[in-house]
């Protein structure tokens, strides 16, 4: 049997030779991190029918896409969300995890809009029967729920789908806020805003490859 061929290229295993190829990051890339929902992220999040859930266990990583016919998470508070587990294959790879490790990401994408609302944070399950029956759909409940304790949540940059035009290269959904808004609320007032939002188109299509 042929051996593959070996990949031969550089590998790179510091943090300072990474960092050392792209430089520092944006001001407003670390000002518009918040540690809980505030109003504008609140209101871009339920507005989001699907998320990708991401977590990582002894058995390696996971990447799960979670959907509903309305908000796909129902807020408990501010610091913490609640995303109903319906039954698919059994698999449990998702929850394995979450119950092994905690650590869970989650980005929150919204039909029409190029941005994606990320939220880092740990994850538990439960099994609380008032909490399932907040999810009842035709009769049916989740078997359990997981409840997403937030870290962090902010913004993620539009280009990935911008590049990709999975909504024909326009950003089609005008119900949502705009980027500038959001930095605007988290930094109150010092970054962001409609000054922000009028260079945005300029400055992804000089920076987009």
């Amino acid at each position: 049997m042929k051996r593959a061929s070996r990949i031969c290229m550089n590998r790179i295993e510091t943090l300072p030779a990474l960092e050392a190829l792209y430089g520092t990051p944006g001001a407003a890339s670390m000002r518009k991190v918040a540690d809980h929902l505030t109003p504008l992220y609140r209101k871009w999040i339920m507005q989001s029918k699907l998320c990708i859930l991401s977590t990582v266990g002894s058995g390696g990583t996971d990447g799960s896409p979670r959907g509903d016919d309305g908000p796909v998470v129902l807020e408990l508070n501010a610091r913490t969300l609640a995303l109903p587990d319906w039954r698919g294959n059994q698999r449990l790879d998702t929850l394995r995890n979450i119950v092994e490790d905690g650590r869970v990401s989650c980005l929150f994408i919204v039909a029409g809009s190029n941005n994606v609302v990320r939220v880092n944070g740990v994850g538990w399950l439960t099994d609380d029967a008032d909490l399932r029956a907040r999810f009842t759909q035709k009769g049916r409940q989740p078997a359990t729920v997981i409840v997403i304790e937030i870290a962090e949540v902010y913004t993620q940059c539009a280009r990935a789908l911008m590049r990709a035009q999975i909504w024909g290269g326009q950003d089609r959904n005008t119900d949502l806020p705009t980027v500038g808004e959001i930095l605007a609320e988290v930094s109150e007032g010092e970054e962001g805003g409609a000054t922000y939002d009028a260079a945005w188109g300029k400055r992804a299509a000089d920076t987009m490859w």
